[in-house]
């Protein structure tokens, strides 16, 4: 577009044309998907970026300083968004848009300052100016933005350094230019900076489309951790029983059918005449018994070893690599404290329950558990219990 010769330079004003459209939509897109304010203020900045081209294009064409006030507008208000676009970050809002208003009253006083360059000196003056403005816009978006993401992000954050670099160099050339007073170099200077400012500009769209999917991907990552943690939980939740908070009766008959036998000591423990105390006390009274001794069944066994409610009253406990004996012992510390056993609204009530050990280990743990019911069964008839259970069940 060299204001000295009547032929129009057309290629110049569609690169400029299809780059502002080109990267509108890129920005709006990655608005409409991201909803950050940032991308949607830089898609608004290149539709004014669009229209302050038609301006300019005219202004050259036609060499009329009657163009120039709505091109400097538009240039202009292509500036403030891109303030507000650095203001505002990606966050969910815009931050401190009353600062951004305060600068739209300054556009008569700029558009001013426009007409008494143009009349006193050549368009150099203002390519010089506006090339040195955008540079420090440029600038700020940088560092606005924190030193933080991935590939994407970082290509962003220098494209936009690229980018005010390259206004700078715009300003100090056009400065030249203007000093030396030569018309068609400084237009074909400006033919050929629409190019590699079409290339820079190009680099900072799609980074900051790969920045998006960069985050679209950290955020389905995020939600697949969610979902595992999820999962985990309701299956945790799905082997557990609803009142004691033992693992419950389908975790233990998986256990069971493992292959592999767990290196363990087996203890079935049942509790004795609980059918009395439900008929006695109710069965809301019987529920918190339950509940309780599940409690303290937790509490008084390692991390390792795993409780599980069988059914009704039973119980059974893998004692993880854990001896006989030792799996005796804490069996015999758990009736004692089951002695002094409180029961809500009826003061004490003493708990006793019958239990059988076995040895887990070199075998399948469905033998094991066998062996220990057989053991608890045998000492509860050694204590007249069974035949006294079955009279309360007829």
């Amino acid at each position: 577009m060299d204001p000295s010769n009547p032929t129009v330079d057309l290629s110049a004003f569609f690169i400029q044309e299809i780059g502002a459209l080109l990267f509108g939509i890129a920005f709006l897109f990655l608005w409409r998907q991201s909803h950050a304010i940032y991308f949607g203020l830089w898609a608004a900045a290149w539709g004014l970026r669009g229209v302050a081209t038609v301006f300019g294009f005219e202004l050259l064409s036609r060499g009329g300083l009657v163009w120039l006030a709505p091109y400097a507008t538009f240039d202009f208000a292509f500036a403030i968004v891109l303030i507000a676009a650095a203001r505002a970050g990606f966050g969910s809002g815009l931050q401190g848009w009353r600062g951004i208003l305060r600068l739209i009253p300054l556009l008569p006083v700029f558009v001013t300052l426009v007409y008494s360059v143009a009349l006193y000196s050549r368009l150099e003056a203002y390519h010089s100016s506006h090339a040195l403005l955008l540079g420090f816009i440029y600038l700020y978006n940088f560092l606005r933005l924190r030193r933080q993401g991935g590939l994407g992000y970082r290509l962003f954050r220098f494209s936009l350094v690229v980018l005010s670099a390259a206004f700078f160099e715009h300003a100090f050339v056009f400065l030249w230019m203007y000093n030396q007073g030569n018309a068609p170099d400084w237009a074909r200077y400006l033919h050929h900076e629409s190019y590699y400012d079409f290339a820079l500009h190009c680099v900072m769209a799609f980074s900051a489309m790969a920045m998006w999917s960069e985050t679209q991907m950290d955020r389905l990552r995020g939600l697949t951790v969610e979902v595992e943690n999820l999962r985990r939980e309701n299956n945790s939740r799905a082997d557990l029983d609803s009142l004691t908070g033992l693992l419950n009766q389908a975790a233990l008959a998986r256990r069971v059918e493992r292959a592999d036998g767990p290196d363990c000591v087996v203890v079935v423990c049942d509790m004795d005449n609980f059918k009395e105390v439900n008929d006695r006390y109710g069965h809301l009274v019987g529920d918190e018994i339950l509940r309780n001794v599940g409690n303290l069944l937790e509490r008084s066994i390692r991390h390792d070893d795993e409780a599980y409610r069988w059914g009704g009253d039973e119980f059974v406990i893998l004692f993880l690599n854990q001896s006989t004996e030792g799996a005796a012992k804490r069996m015999t510390e758990i009736e004692r404290r089951l002695s002094d056993f409180q029961v809500r609204g009826f003061g004490g009530l003493a708990i006793s329950f019958s239990w059988g050990v076995a040895e887990g280990r070199g075998r399948p743990l469905r033998q094991a558990l066998d062996e220990a019911d057989h053991s608890m069964y045998d000492s509860k008839r050694s204590r007249g219990l069974v035949a006294r259970e079955r009279q309360q069940a007829n």
